[in-house]
Formats: structure tokens, C-alpha cells, sequence
């Protein structure tokens, strides 16, 4: 694109927590595509080892790890600077991201993040259990603050890639199927629509099925984990339990799952990390593949918008909704040396810069599935050589993440005074509007797999053939 459109003006001061990959790539869109006062940009972040990027523009870094007891003095100091409504990024680690954003809509300021984030210690702590270490607890606490504080600043929850940009592909995914399918309703408008579409279409549920087939051009050393995107956000997740939503057309769980008895009780959790429990689910470029059921904050809050409840409050229909994610064979590496030696994590890290790749897609998108035509996977396959021509300092996975931060900032520029909002309630087609130019080929693909093709093979199996769509069927045992 030969001319990037300005999407907006910032009034306020911007305030970037974090400068890690995500931080590095997201930088350059800001710039790109708002206005805003240069002098009143601030990065915040523990590491200055990139503060070159931020030298050379004329934004200012301060080098400080938010804590529990001086966040809320840094915020206050950078966000209420001058006049406008100030803006908050936090595309940080090990800050509590419902603290961060309680405050800054305190200090009436625009928020955004890509995660539910914890202070330092919640993912490894044996004494809380695994339960209160899911992602649905984590969720509840954010759904809870919203309650108490409705409306109010606009504060985007969880935009990302994924979380964030696959919600936006499911509806656009569902409209695809509603007109494949001959529904005649018109497009919906409110959640309650969009699931009582999903449920008429008969959707029994969405794999996030995503491959990385990014290639570092030197091979993996030993002892060092490597991947395409963070790797303290990677590890924080896997060792998370397994977490997925929970459809109601489920006829079996596995021994080790846990329910829970408060909140939506859109989920469950198994009881084992999600970076070593295995998947089979479908792209367009690998078919049929192994995937890892890692947690993430999509796969509850997909589940809970679409459910259909009865006058008495229950469900009645919901699909089942999990990540099903193949990352770059590093990475796969990586996981198995680590689950290798008990879950020790490796002494070194390694994030692969767009200039370490030698080519590669990240294929991300949504396996909508169960419905008349089986299933359709509609998502991006963006190319790191793609990447590379369109926004600098990001590889293809980073660059999907980056442009939806940008359309969640967007999105909330246009509506500020929305509350605490997740990404499935935003209007998908604004935001795909500004995120694909971004996203390399978008593509939509009908599939005749399903998960139990070629089974039972040599061995007997415990599967239903009942039903192929059963998470019985998906789950690798």
C-alpha cells in the first residue's frame, strides 16, 4: 500500500507498557496511521535493550518495571500529561493487567491490552491450584470489574491476533456459512443474534487452528527455547492447564477434567499443562495436523458469546471453542526438550527476528465445524517475506498480533465510552477493515476432514463414531 491512511488522533499522551516483540512492531503502526504528540509518547518497560528504536524517533523510554506498589504513581505521571484523553498500550508481561486497567479508566484514559495478564508468580504457584490458575478465573475477575464499573473510558480487553482478531474472523466466517447455507436472515446485530445464527447453522464448535511454518535459517541449540513471538507469554500459557470452552452437544469428558461452579461456566479445564496436551484439527496449507490445546482467553469468551440460553438460564446451546496451535518446529523442539527433563525451562530464549527467518507462513484462522458443509476454516496466511514489505521490527506471527492491537486502538478511538469490552463485541467489520491490509492472502476453505479420518488405523481406539465432532475424537490420548 503505496498511501497508509490516518485512522484517528490521539488527543493525549500514549503510554506503551512494554517493549518487547509485540511493543517493537506495534511501534511503527502508531506512527503510521494515528496523529499524536510526539513529546508526550512514553515506553515503559525493565529491559532497555531496544531503546535505540525509541532514541532514533525522539520517544521518550523509562526504564522501570511496573510493580504492585508504583504503578499506579507511573501511570498517573505519564497518562495526565497536558490536555486530551491519554491512552494506555500495555503489551507488557508480569503486570496485573485488571489493575492497569482499573486506573487508567480511573484516570479517564483509553486502554488496551492483549492478554489477562498477572502480577509475577500466579502461573507457577503450586498453592493456588490448578483452577484459580486457568484463564476462565482470570477472565472472571476482568467480567467482575466490569459489572461493579460498567461504562465509563473504553478499555479493550484481550486484542491480539488470538485473542482478538479470530473473534472477528468467526463472524466473518459465519456470515460466509449463513449465505453458503441458504439462511435468509439478515446479518446479526447483537450477541444474542450471532448465537442464535451459530446455533441455527448447527456450528457444534471453532478450532483457533493455527500453523507456523516460519523457518529460522541456523538451526535450534540446545537448552535455548525459541519461537516466533514471546517466549515468557508462551511458556506463562503452557504450563497453564488446558483449557477449553465447553460445547453442549459434549456427550464425554476427559477423567482429568474440572468444572467450574461460578461465572459462566462456559469452560473447563484439564488437569495438565496445555503445551503438552495434543489435538488433531485442520489448516488449509497442513490439512490435517497435531496441535497443542494451549489456553487462551478466545477460547472462553467464544464459547460464552455464543451461548443460547432458556428462560431459566441455561444453556442450551453453546459450541466448544479451544486453540488448536502448531507453532514453528523451534518451537516444537523447544516444548519437547523442556517436557523432556520435567518441565524445566530452558537457561536461554531466543525470539527469531524477521532478518533470522528464511521463510514461512503463519497460517491463523478459525475451523468453524459440525454445521451441513462439515467445515470451514477462514483466516490469514501471512508470509514473513510479505511481512517484511509491509511494517518493519516483526516477523508474520507478531505482525497479526500488531495490526489488531491497531484496530482494537481504532475501534476504540471511534467509542470512548464503551466500558470494558472484549473483542467479540466490537464491530468485526471495522476492525477487519483496518487490520487487513495487514494480513496477507484472507481466505475462506471448505474441508471434508474431520477428526476421525483414517481411524480406528492398526490399533484399536477410544473413540465415537457416532458423532465425529466429539472432543472425544479430537483430543489425543
Amino acid at each position: 500500500m503505496t498511501h497508509w491512511p490516518r485512522h484517528g488522533r490521539i488527543a493525549g499522551p500514549i503510554v506503551m507498557i512494554g517493549f518487547g516483540s509485540i511493543g517493537k512492531g506495534t511501534l511503527p503502526l502508531i506512527e503510521r496511521h494515528f496523529e499524536f504528540d510526539q513529546e508526550r509518547f512514553v515506553v515503559i518497560d525493565p529491559n532497555d535493550a531496544d531503546r535505540k528504536l525509541l532514541d532514533e524517533r525522539g520517544v521518550r523510554f523509562v526504564h522501570l518495571g511496573l510493580t504492585r506498589e508504583n504503578y499506579r504513581d507511573a501511570l498517573k505521571k505519564y497518562l495526565t500529561v497536558g490536555e486530551g484523553q491519554g491512552f494506555c498500550v500495555n503489551l507488557s508481561v508480569d503486570t496485573s493487567s485488571l489493575d492497569m486497567m482499573r486506573h487508567c479508566r480511573e484516570l479517564g484514559a483509553l486502554y488496551i491490552d492483549t492478554v489477562v495478564e498477572p502480577w509475577p508468580g500466579f502461573y507457577y504457584d503450586k498453592s493456588l491450584g490448578n483452577e484459580a490458575r486457568t484463564n476462565y478465573a482470570l477472565r472472571e475477575t476482568v467480567m467482575e470489574e466490569r459489572r461493579k464499573n460498567p461504562g465509563g473510558p473504553t478499555a479493550v480487553s484481550c486484542c491480539g491476533a488470538n485473542p482478538g482478531m479470530v473473534s472477528w474472523f468467526v463472524k466473518q466466517a459465519l456470515v460466509h456459512l449463513a449465505h453458503d447455507l441458504g439462511d435468509k436472515a439478515p446479518e446479526p446485530k447483537t450477541k444474542d443474534e450471532w448465537s442464535r445464527l451459530a446455533q441455527r447453522l448447527g456450528v457444534k464448535g471453532v478450532h483457533i487452528a493455527e500453523r507456523d511454518t516460519q523457518r529460522a535459517k541456523s538451526p535450534k541449540p540446545r537448552n535455548v527455547f525459541v519461537n516466533t513471538w514471546s517466549i515468557e507469554g508462551f511458556l506463562s500459557e503452557g504450563m497453564q492447564p488446558a483449557e477449553l470452552g465447553w460445547g453442549t452437544h459434549e456427550k464425554w469428558a476427559p477423567a482429568n477434567a474440572g468444572f467450574h461452579n461460578s461465572g459462566s461456566r462456559a469452560a473447563i479445564y484439564l488437569n495438565q499443562p496445555g503445551a503438552n496436551t495434543r489435538v488433531r484439527s485442520w489448516t488449509p496449507t497442513a490439512r490435517a495436523q497435531f496441535g497443542f490445546l494451549v489456553t487462551h482467553n478466545e477460547s472462553i469468551s467464544i464459547a460464552d458469546y455464543y451461548t443460547v440460553r432458556n428462560d431459566k438460564g441455561e444453556a442450551v446451546y453453546r459450541p466448544t471453542c479451544h486453540y488448536a496451535y502448531h507453532p514453528c518446529d523451534d518451537a516444537v523442539l523447544s516444548l519437547h526438550e523442556l517436557f523432556g527433563r520435567a518441565g524445566e525451562i530452558q537457561s536461554a530464549h531466543h525470539i527469531l527476528g524477521e532478518a533470522e527467518i528464511l521463510d514461512g507462513v503463519d497460517e491463523l484462522g478459525v475451523l468453524l465445524y459440525g454445521h451441513a458443509r462439515n467445515a470451514y476454516w477462514y483466516g490469514s496466511q501471512l508470509s514473513v517475506e510479505e511481512t517484511r514489505a509491509l511494517a518493519p521490527y516483526q516477523n508474520a506471527t507478531g505482525m497479526q498480533v500488531t495490526s489488531a492491537v491497531l484496530a482494537g486502538m481504532v475501534w476504540a478511538l471511534e467509542n470512548p465510552n464503551a466500558g470494558i469490552v472484549e473483542a467479540d463485541e466490537l464491530d468485526f467489520r471495522r476492525c477487519l477493515e483496518i487490520q487487513l491490509p495487514y494480513l496477507g492472502p484472507v481466505i475462506g476453505a471448505y474441508t471434508d476432514w474431520t477428526p476421525l479420518v483414517g481411524r480406528p488405523g492398526l490399533f484399536p481406539e477410544d473413540i465415537d463414531q457416532s458423532d465425529s465432532w466429539q472432543f472425544r475424537n479430537v483430543l489425543v490420548r
